[in-house]
C-alpha cells in the first residue's frame, strides 16, 4: 500500500474513526481497496459500515442522502464527497439496474453481492488489515477479472456490469476469467434492457478516457457489446483503406490504434472525437482509381452528432465532437490557406483538441507529422496575448446597414473577420464599406 497518506485518504480514515468511536464498524470498501493494494492513489474512498443511514446522518450533519433508501449517504468534507454505505444484501433485481429492496447484513454478505472480486474487498483502516471473503486478493495477484459468485446472476442484476467488466479488464491490463467471459457473451444482446442511456454514456466515457482505450474497443467488439451500444463503430470492421496511406489496416484497426495512443485522463470530447472521426467512412467508401472516402468528414460529422445526441451528451459536447469529425481533414490544408482564414481556423475553440487528434491520426497510419509540426510552429509564432482580436462587426451592425437577418449573416461576418485578420480592414467604417462592396443588398 502507499506509504504516504494523501488528504482524501486521511479524511476517509477520520470518517471511519468517528464511526468507530460511536460504536460502529467502519471499513474502506471496493475500488479504493483494490487501488491501494496495487499501489495506486484512489480517486475516491468509499466506506462500508454497520451504522444505519439515519445514524450516519446524525454523526455527519453535512451530508447528502442520495441513496438512503439503499443504505447510502454522501458525507461532505472539504476534501470531497465520501460515500458511506451500510452493509447490505440486495433483494431481487426487477429492472436490470437496482434491487427492489435491500436488507442490512454482515460484511461477508455485502461482499457477496458486489460485481467483481477485486472490487469486493474491505480494508480495516485502524489495523491496515485487508478483509477478503471472495478471493479478490488472489485474483489481483493473478491479474484476473472475475465476477463474484455466479457471473450470469451478477450481470442479470445490473446489465451495466457488462461494460464495467470491459473497462476494468482493459484499464488494468487483466485477463477475463473464462466463466465471466462466457457470461458476458451470453448476456451481451440484453445490455440495453433496463440500463439508462446516461449510465451507458458515463461508462463509455470512463472507458475511453482512463487509458488503454484501444484495448477496451477491441474487447467491446470481441464480447459482442460494440454492435449493441455503437453499431456505427462495429460497421468500421473490415472497411479496407488505401494501403499507401493506411498501412495499418482497416478503419476499425486505425481507430483502435488511435484510441490506444490517447493520453490517460484526456477530455471526453477528444476521446469521442477520436472514436468517431472516421465514422463516416463505411457509408462513403468507393472503389475508383483506388479506395476513396469522399466527404467522409461531412458524413461523419452528421453521424457523430446523431450518436452523441443518442447518448445524451450535452449540446456543447455534441457540437464539439461533431466539429472534430468534420474538421480533421482541414488541418493538412492549413499551410495553403490565406492568412485570415488560417487565423480564424487555428483560433477556433477546441483547435488544440483537433491538433491532438490529427497527431494521433498520423501516428496511427503513415506516421508523417510534417503537417502537424508546421501548424505547431505557426501557432508558436502568433502573439501569445491576442491571436484573435475582437470582431469589428456583428449582426446588429449588418441590420443597421439594412441587411435582412438570415443564414447569410454568418458567412458575411466570417468574411469580414478574415479580412480583419489579414489586415485588409482595421476599423468599423472600413468593415462597413467592405460589406457593401462584397455583399450587395438585394
Amino acid at each position: 500500500m502507499t506509504p504516504e497518506r494523501g488528504p482524501k485518504e486521511q479524511a476517509a480514515r477520520d470518517i471511519c474513526a468517528v464511526l468507530r468511536k460511536a460504536g460502529f464498524r467502519a471499513l474502506f470498501a471496493g475500488g479504493c481497496v483494490r487501488d491501494l493494494l496495487m499501489g495506486v492513489e484512489p480517486k475516491d474512498y468509499d466506506i462500508a459500515t454497520n451504522a444505519l443511514p439515519e445514524q450516519v446522518m446524525t454523526l455527519f450533519p453535512r451530508n447528502a442522502p442520495v441513496g438512503a433508501a439503499f443504505g447510502v449517504v454522501m458525507v461532505i468534507r472539504p476534501e470531497g464527497l465520501f460515500e458511506v454505505a451500510t452493509f447490505r444484501t440486495d433483494g431481487p433485481y426487477l429492472d436490470g439496474r437496482r434491487p427492489a429492496e435491500v436488507s442490512y447484513c454482515a460484511e461477508e454478505e455485502d461482499a457477496a453481492r458486489r460485481d467483481f472480486t477485486i472490487n469486493a474487498m474491505f480494508l480495516d483502516p485502524e489495523r491496515d488489515e485487508v478483509i477478503d471473503s471472495v478471493g479478490g486478493r488472489d485474483d489481483l495477484a493473478s491479474r484476473v477479472l472475475r465476477a463474484v459468485g455466479d457471473p450470469a446472476a451478477r450481470f442479470r442484476e445490473d446489465k451495466l456490469r457488462l461494460l464495467r467488466a470491459v473497462r476494468f479488464t482493459a484499464r488494468l491490463g487483466f485477463a477475463l476469467d473464462p466463466d465471466t467471459r462466457a457470461a458476458i457473451l451470453a448476456e451481451a444482446d440484453s445490455l440495453h434492457a433496463g440500463v439508462s442511456v446516461e449510465r451507458v454514456r458515463e461508462e463509455l466515457v470512463k472507458m475511453f478516457t482512463e487509458g488503454r482505450a484501444g484495448t477496451a474497443l477491441a474487447l467491446l467488439e470481441e464480447m459482442g457489446l460494440l454492435a449493441v451500444v455503437l453499431p456505427e463503430i462495429q460497421a468500421m470492421k473490415g472497411v479496407e483503406q488505401p494501403p499507401e496511406y493506411h498501412p495499418e489496416g482497416d478503419v476499425f484497426t486505425h481507430t483502435r490504434i488511435m484510441l490506444e495512443l490517447l493520453p490517460e485522463d484526456c477530455t471526453p470530447t477528444l476521446a469521442m472525437g477520436v472514436l468517431l472521426h472516421d465514422v463516416g467512412k463505411p457509408v462513403t467508401q468507393t472503389f475508383e482509381d483506388r479506395i476513396r472516402f469522399n466527404n467522409h468528414d461531412k458524413a461523419g460529422a452528421h453521424m457523430a452528432r446523431e450518436i452523441t445526441q443518442r447518448l445524451r451528451f450535452s449540446n456543447q459536447e455534441s457540437a464539439r465532437i461533431a466539429w472534430l469529425a468534420e474538421s480533421h481533414m482541414r488541418v493538412g490544408a492549413i499551410p495553403q490557406m490565406r492568412e485570415g482564414k488560417r487565423r480564424l481556423f487555428v483560433t477556433e475553440p477546441g483547435f488544440d483538441e483537433l491538433l491532438q487528434l490529427c497527431r494521433l491520426d498520423c501516428l496511427s497510419s503513415h506516421r508523417d507529422l510534417k503537417g502537424v509540426e508546421w501548424v505547431q510552429q505557426y501557432l508558436a509564432s502568433l502573439p501569445a496575448d491576442a491571436p484573435r482580436p475582437p470582431r469589428l462587426f456583428n449582426g446588429n451592425d449588418l441590420l443597421l446597414l439594412g441587411y435582412k437577418a438570415g443564414p447569410q449573416f454568418s458567412k458575411i461576418l466570417a468574411t469580414v473577420e478574415e479580412a480583419q485578420l489579414e489586415g485588409t480592414i482595421s476599423t468599423k467604417g472600413e468593415a462597413a464599406e467592405f460589406v457593401r462592396q462584397n455583399f450587395p443588398r438585394e
